[in-house]
């Protein structure tokens, strides 16, 4: 057996400013893991059926194999962004169902090129430019 069998990937965690190598990385992982979970992360997985009941929105369990197939795909599709997440930001995505509106709202958050990053932090520094607080 040689050393290349026996390596681990480990999960890339997102750091601040590095959104597009993270991405790169977290493609590779996923593929490396299972190949169909960066599918679902890009394009999406069937979604989850609901029906309301008494006025309450229910999730109607799969049947299927291929259902139960698909869903457990979604969740670890999640579960693994959700876990490449710095700890302190975990709890502002926990409420994203989907990986795809997950991963969107990531890139939102840390995506952008960095010129558009260097224009939003002049703004705020012009904003806050003649804040001053009080010692009292």
């Amino acid at each position: 057996m040689d050393s290349q069998s026996t390596q681990t990937i480990k999960l890339p965690i997102l750091q601040p400013g590095e959104y597009d190598l993270w991405k790169m990385r977290m493609e590779q992982y996923l593929q490396c893991i299972d190949y169909t979970l960066w599918e679902i992360v890009e394009n999406g997985n069937a979604p989850i059926v609901t029906k309301i009941v008494d006025g309450k929105e229910t999730v109607i369990p799969p049947i299927s194999v291929e259902e139960k197939a698909q869903r457990r795909a979604e969740l670890k599709a999640r579960s693994t962004l959700f876990m490449a997440l710095p700890n302190e930001h975990q709890l502002k995505f926990n409420s994203y169902k989907y990986a795809k509106k997950l991963m969107q709202a990531i890139e939102n958050k840390f995506g952008g090129n960095n010129a558009t990053k260097k224009t939003q932090k002049n703004l705020l520094k012009q904003q806050y430019e003649n804040f001053a607080a009080s010692s009292t």
